[in-house]
């Protein structure tokens, strides 16, 4: 039986990739086909930990650090597919509160660190025929649903993505943007409020069925798996036509 999503002989490149969406999107990507996975996130145990049996290139390193990129960039003489998804929680506080370095802290991962990626996605696929790009924003994005830190980064990452639609079409880059609701990851428990959750109800399964049952009118949060494969038809021929969208994908969060 034929793929329905066929990725035979591609590359692709996924930041954040050591959990979560990324993670997911490799494994996505692998079942497809995929030829070669370039991998990065700051965590190099956890991502040198997965089992691909497709060829994989695992690099650790900073996404908001441009000598990551000039090295990447380096050893990748041809890129079909591009997931820039490294992310970070953001301060959890009111602007009121917030101090400047919490403020940039998350703007240098959210924001420039997909800047960087982006960049370098765009700079390889001009070398070959084009390809396909997908950047991981947030329902933040389009409501104001989360603090100012993360929701203005994922609000940039949303526009930039338009743009670089724009800029990549006449050589053949499509560009898109996913904005998910709340999803099960690991990046829950970099906040305050979640952990709090997870005292309240007594472990962290209950925490984000608490969550999620709150958090859209489907009353759950979404998989890492079902955004993989949401993101997975942005990247694939099926969307041939789809460039400088924004999917939102939260249940109906921000309806």
């Amino acid at each position: 039986m034929a793929q329905a999503f066929d990725f035979t002989g591609k590359v692709a490149l996924i930041t954040g990739a050591a959990s979560g969406i990324g993670a997911a999107t490799a494994r996505w990507l692998e079942e497809q086909g995929v030829a070669e996975l370039v991998l990065i996130d700051l965590d190099k145990p956890r991502l040198d930990a997965l089992e691909f049996g497709c060829a994989v290139r695992r690099i650790g390193g900073d996404v908001a650090d441009p000598a990551l990129w000039k090295l990447t960039l380096g050893e990748l003489p041809r890129l079909d597919c591009a997931v820039i998804n490294a992310g970070i929680a953001g301060s959890g506080k009111p602007i009121v509160d917030m101090h400047v370095t919490e403020w940039r802290k998350t703007i240098a991962v959210n924001l420039d660190g997909v800047f960087l990626g982006l960049r370098a996605a765009m700079r390889a696929m001009q070398k070959g025929t084009g390809g396909s790009i997908v950047l991981t924003a947030s329902v933040a994005a389009v409501r104001a649903a989360s603090t100012a830190d993360y929701a203005a980064a994922k609000a940039g990452v949303a526009h930039m993505a338009k743009v670089a639609a724009r800029e990549g079409g006449p050589t053949g880059i499509r560009v898109n943007a996913i904005a998910p609701g709340g999803v099960d990851t690991p990046i829950w428990e970099q906040t305050d409020v979640f952990n709090r959750q997870v005292a309240r109800f007594g472990s962290r399964e209950a925490a984000i069925r608490a969550f999620g049952k709150v958090g859209s009118p489907l009353g759950r949060f979404a998989t890492a798996e079902e955004i993989a494969g949401q993101i997975g038809f942005l990247l694939s021929d099926m969307a041939s036509t789809i460039s400088g969208a924004v999917l939102v994908s939260d249940g109906g969060y921000s309806v």
